[in-house]
């Protein structure tokens, strides 16, 4: 059985792979806040054709 990466619960299927709506949404606010990152140096700016 999987557990909820938030609380530890056992998932529910209808908010998979989390165990309610509370927890999926405290995920997404992990997101929004930048809490999770990717590890790795910053990428550079992309140009685009107008700076040209």
């Amino acid at each position: 059985m999987s557990r909820c990466p938030i609380c530890n619960k056992p998932t529910a299927a209808a908010y998979r792979p989390f165990c309610s709506k509370r927890c999926a949404d405290v995920d997404l606010a992990h997101w929004l806040r930048g809490d999770y990152v990717i590890p790795g140096e910053r990428a550079a700016p992309e140009e685009s054709k107008d700076d040209e």
